[in-house]
């Protein structure tokens, strides 16, 4: 199965739900909310802490940090992420509070199963949105005086359509994992502070300071999927390398440090957006809870 007919069957299983439970839920007015929530969080973060992420990138490519753009203009290729940071987020958020809150109906309400598998199909969802805008923002992050225009026209010469899902896979292997690993902590560690509260209640404050530890041992553990990603995402010949080959390639350059380059800014951006992300969402439906 090409790599576009896998994103046309996502959109099939996700948006494309029984009238019936769709109507259901528009009726809690959750879909809007959830939507809503997710995009706030999405833009907040990737336009907040955008210059970390840029020398995470950097620092990543095959070419090297300085010859990347160093610390200079960390901002370039931001376009991409204006476009597409809140529809991905918001498809995630959507997603993943609908599987969840569907499977909680039938199984126990605090199962960190049940967030791990709703936060990866999740993931698997939004990167129908994400990857397109991932693959834009960091070749505009390495590649010197390259405009958004210009980025998508030498895709779509050199590839098509399918050009634009260039590491598609890698961004799942690398999603997946870290949700995994990312979700259940966040929940848990909600439901841990809301015990011990009077109200029975977790604020949206320390939500955020949840999701930011939850982020920071995410990032650390799934950085060197994270370099794979980006090196596959980067690379302009046809076809791109495998995972597992790029990885091989990346450890016979660098070794273990190779493997984790990037891992401080990638830390620092996770943990920092984690806060800015979560603290985000936490408060536009707190705000949005009518």
């Amino acid at each position: 199965m090409k790599i576009v007919d896998v994103v046309v069957l996502l959109f099939s299983i996700f948006y494309f739900i029984p009238s019936q439970i769709m109507a259901e839920e528009h009726e809690k007015g959750n879909i809007v909310r959830w939507l809503v929530c997710g995009a706030t969080a999405g833009l907040a973060v990737d336009i907040g802490l955008y210059p970390l992420d840029t020398i995470k990138s950097r620092m990543q490519s095959k070419q090297g940090f300085i010859a990347a753009g160093g610390f200079k203009d960390v901002y370039r290729g931001m376009s991409s992420v204006v476009l597409g940071s809140a529809p991905g987020a918001a498809i995630f958020f959507f997603s993943y509070k609908f599987i969840s809150s569907n499977l909680k109906k039938n199984y126990s309400q605090n199962d960190p199963l049940i967030e791990a598998i709703s936060a990866s199909l999740a993931e698997i969802a939004a990167c129908a949105v994400r990857v397109p805008t991932e693959l834009c923002k960091q070749r505009g992050q390495v590649m010197e005086n390259a405009k958004l225009s210009v980025i998508c026209r030498e895709i779509w010469e050199a590839k098509g359509f399918r050009g634009f899902y260039q590491g598609y896979m890698s961004t799942v292997a690398r999603e997946i994992p870290f949700s995994i690993i990312q979700f259940p902590i966040w929940e848990g560690l909600k439901r841990f502070i809301a015990k011990n509260k009077k109200n029975g209640k977790c604020s949206p404050l320390e939500g955020a300071a949840c999701g930011s530890f939850a982020g920071c041992i995410a990032a650390g553990l799934t950085t060197p999927l994270d370099v794979a990603k980006t090196r596959i995402m980067l690379t302009k010949t046809s076809p791109p390398p495998t995972i597992i080959a790029t990885i091989r390639d990346v450890y016979s350059s660098g070794g273990i440090a190779g493997l984790y380059s990037g891992i401080v800014p990638r830390v620092l951006w996770i943990s920092g957006g984690g806060f800015i992300f979560f603290g985000a969402y936490e408060l536009a439906m707190h705000f949005t809870n009518f």
